[in-house]
């Protein structure tokens, strides 16, 4: 891997022997850099990375939100995946929410699932980990406790929707401190959150037995115990489905990956829970295609990517679920022969202009959902920007990736948690035969979609963003970036980048969109997509809505690792 000065870089291409981070804030950055300075190991280090983001984005990220997960264990050439997704508690009504939300599933308590991310997070520290839940979550809670300083990304949030925050007491009273937004520099804390992770310290500190055991009894702390109990209550008092029962009996699976063969890389994500099965059919779509002959980012380039996206989003449309429900094609779809047929579609004179059918893949059991696409409504340009991510590569190769989630905007703060609980039921659809049809006890189909990419069975890369349906979109070109195109990691996030929408939005109420296009390219290209039948919406130059990609790549030649984080955001990376 070299540097290549004819695309140079706003900031250097970070190179290090000891270690890796990169996330999708400053002082998650920190946070894992601590831990990795007091001899934790890349999950040690990456969850408390992951906690101390939920405090320092706490608009875009909740402590009870949902955390995807991705460890490899440097030596097994596998890749492990932690399920951190909740589900729909089991009294949810589904004639309800359709009434209330008018066909769609409403704001506010109503789209609540069960809180995965303490779960997960005590779950990677169980299986991968070696530090305690308190050593793993001090940063969580000095930034709770002390405050931070408010940055642009958090105040214009806040400010573009503070009716929504002001609609629920709870919510104002964290977010609308003196009864406005906060301004950037002020020090925002958060008290009740600091005191809920106190309780969790405690309760490990206080319980019997092993680490394993202090580790239980935190978790326990959270799902069966005061925590919960806290939940519940407020879930009863306003209406909400979500029970102690519901916390109390919730676990996170430990799984395999999925994953997909590009040209030699094995590129991992979650299973069908979420959307990484995107990323790897564009990719396989993609692979038989000469991109390095078209050039990066020339218009037949942008037409060949768009369009393959546009055919993957068919098939999420079409097939894909919570695969506990829903029996998703997931070896079809990725199969050679279907890729082969994905391509045959893709015509380089014109574009879709609408999301095509899905397709046919071997060994689907049912015909795919077809969405009546003018049912719903028209999205203005950009993408949802909340979501953030964090990876972390240690000295022994052990890898960590996850994408973290859940805004606050809407559904109101837990009053005695001091938080949001996961909102994540806004990625359901009440459309009968739907693959993310909401059931109870079902998981929605999420955006958040961490990756691990594997070399030759050793880990070669970790990659990911937050951005809603642009998460796999602006991965994609990253990765294709580094890989086709030989640019270096750093180089590989900073490039322009468009973004497909075309299809219903993963967030409720599904609006469908167009393909933006950042204003970093030269107007031809804009014209020429537009003339190939694309609908063509501008994004700004370094447009927050086109994601924040964060990557860390081992250079198979030294084993030195390169970090990059995304100039559009907070993201920061950090080496040694």
């Amino acid at each position: 891997m070299s540097e290549t000065p004819s695309r140079p870089s706003w900031r250097p291409n970070l190179i290090g022997k000891r270690y890796a981070v990169s996330c999708g804030h400053y002082l998650g950055t920190a946070a894992a850099v601590r831990a990795l300075e007091r001899g934790g190991n890349a999950v040690d280090a990456g969850v408390s990375a992951a906690m101390a983001m939920a405090v320092a984005q706490p608009e875009i990220v909740s402590f009870s939100g949902v955390a995807p997960t991705l460890v490899y264990e440097a030596g097994q050439p596998i890749v492990h995946s932690l399920a951190g997704l909740g589900y729909w508690p089991a009294s949810v009504d589904v004639d309800r929410l359709r009434v209330e939300g008018g066909g769609v599933v409403p704001d506010g308590v109503l789209r609540t699932v069960v809180p995965a991310a303490p779960a997960t997070h005590i779950e990677a520290l169980l299986r991968f980990g070696t530090v305690s839940f308190e050593e793993a979550v001090v940063s969580a809670l000095d930034i709770a406790r002390d405050g931070f300083a408010t940055y642009p990304v958090f105040v214009r949030h806040i400010e573009k929707f503070q009716d929504r925050y002001r609609s629920w007491p709870s919510s104002a009273a964290l977010f609308l401190p003196n009864g406005r937004p906060p301004r950037v520099g002020e020090i925002f804390v958060q008290e009740r959150l600091a005191r809920a992770i106190e309780g969790m310290i405690h309760a490990e500190r206080n319980a019997p037995g092993n680490r394993a055991a202090k580790l239980v009894a935190a978790r326990d702390y959270y799902y069966k115990g005061e925590i919960a109990e806290g939940i519940a209550a407020f879930y009863r008092e306003q209406g909400g489905f979500l029970t102690l029962e519901d916390l109390a009996s919730f676990r996170v699976p430990l799984e395999k990956s999925i994953s997909c063969n590009y040209k030699g890389y094995a590129v991992h994500s979650c299973d069908t829970w979420c959307q990484g099965i995107t990323l790897l059919q564009t990719l396989k779509t993609l692979e038989g295609i000469d991109l390095r002959g078209m050039g990066v980012n020339t218009l037949s380039y942008l037409h060949t990517v768009v369009e393959a996206l546009n055919l993957s989003f068919a098939d999420r449309e079409g097939y894909v679920g919570d695969p506990r429900f829903v029996d998703v094609p997931v070896t079809g779809m990725l199969s050679d022969e279907y890729a082969a047929a994905q391509r045959q579609r893709i015509d380089q004179r014109k574009a879709f202009g609408m999301l095509p059918p899905a397709g046919r893949p071997p060994g689907a059991t049912r015909e795919p959902f077809i969405p009546r696409l003018d049912s719903f409504p028209q999205a203005p340009p950009g993408a949802a920007p909340d979501t953030t991510y964090c990876c972390v590569v240690d000295a022994a190769g052990n890898a960590y990736s996850a994408t973290l989630s859940d805004n606050a905007r809407d559904t109101p703060v837990v009053p005695s948690l001091g938080g949001t609980v996961s909102s994540r039921g806004s990625q359901s659809r009440l459309e009968p035969g739907h693959p993310c049809e909401v059931k109870p006890g079902k998981r929605p189909r999420m955006t958040p979609a961490p990756a691990l990419v594997l070399r030759g069975g050793e880990f070669y890369m970790a990659l990911g963003t937050p951005g809603g349906d642009v998460q796999t979109q602006a991965m994609l070109q990253a990765f294709l970036n580094i890989v086709e195109f030989g640019m270096t990691p750093q180089q590989a996030v900073e490039q322009p980048r468009v973004g497909t929408f075309i299809f219903p939005s993963s967030f409720s109420p599904h609006a469908i969109g167009s393909l933006n296009v950042e204003q970093r390219f030269p107007a031809e290209i804009s014209e020429g997509l537009h003339a190939l039948g694309h609908k063509v919406s501008a994004w700004s130059s370094l447009a927050p809505a086109a994601g924040a990609v964060c990557a860390i790549v081992r250079d198979p030649m030294t084993g030195w690792l390169h970090a990059a984080a995304d100039a559009r955001r907070e993201a920061y990376a950090m080496v040694w």
